[in-house]
């Protein structure tokens, strides 16, 4: 049982500079013919799925993505999902990057790593998990616990989300993955987040919306938080 709403974290999907192994950073680089057809297929995926509100980067790769995926949404502008600002890293390849003193800081002490007229990592995590948590909160409050709502945003920012929900430092964010348009689903309960799906590019996302609340005693809300013990039953079928 979840007494909270539910997040779709969806990354926008492939783009010219993904493509050509280049850093976009907040460059107005769009989706190339892959990134639009991983739109179109994760938007057949999010189909059935009521969402009670969609939000997004203002970047236009993001918002490429959503015209493609839910063609019939009006996604908002949230700032606190855009990219993080690489300042004089954006628009430069990768393979120059690598070679740069600041590169083994970002790979292993991220959470110390400040971008050359730029945004530090640590400031990009903190805005990004302040905006989807102030987010899911009132959507919660809005919309009840059976509320589904998509944030499309970028890599590094859903690496720090996920971060965040797995109570896990920044220096270690560099350990998880977030494909172009995959999926990952957290719940925010009172006493701490739950990762539901990471990197998901494939397969049925309905087994996300949580099932209809049963009528219980206000005492048992204090298990919303828990954890089942031996991993649970999973999603109903």
């Amino acid at each position: 049982m979840v007494s909270v709403a539910t997040l779709l974290l969806l990354r926008h999907g492939r783009t010219t500079a993904n493509a050509d192994g280049g850093l976009a950073g907040r460059q107005p680089v769009e989706l190339d013919e892959t990134g639009r057809g991983q739109a179109a297929a994760v938007g057949e995926r999010l189909k059935g799925l009521l969402l009670a509100a969609v939000v997004t980067s203002p970047l236009i790769r993001c918002r490429q993505t959503l015209e493609l995926a839910l063609p019939g949404a009006e996604p908002v502008i949230e700032e606190g999902l855009i990219e993080c600002g690489y300042g004089a890293w954006e628009g430069q390849p990768l393979k120059k990057l690598a070679k740069e003193p600041l590169w083994p800081v970002v790979q292993q002490h991220p959470s110390a790593a400040v971008f050359p007229e730029g945004e530090s990592m640590a400031a990009m995590s903190a805005r990004a998990v302040a905006a989807v948590r102030a987010w899911d909160a009132r959507i919660s409050a809005e919309h009840g616990p059976e509320a589904v709502w998509l944030a499309c945003s970028h890599g590094d920012v859903i690496k720090a989300i996920v971060a965040d929900a797995l109570g896990v430092h920044l220096d270690l964010f560099q350990r998880i993955v977030a494909d172009p348009a995959s999926v990952t689903a957290i719940r925010y309960t009172p006493l701490r987040p739950f990762l539901v799906r990471l990197n998901d590019t494939g397969g049925d996302l309905a087994g996300l919306v949580p099932p209809p609340r049963k009528r219980r005693r206000r005492a048992t809300r204090a298990t919303d938080s828990d954890a089942a013990v031996g991993g649970g039953a999973g999603a109903a079928r």
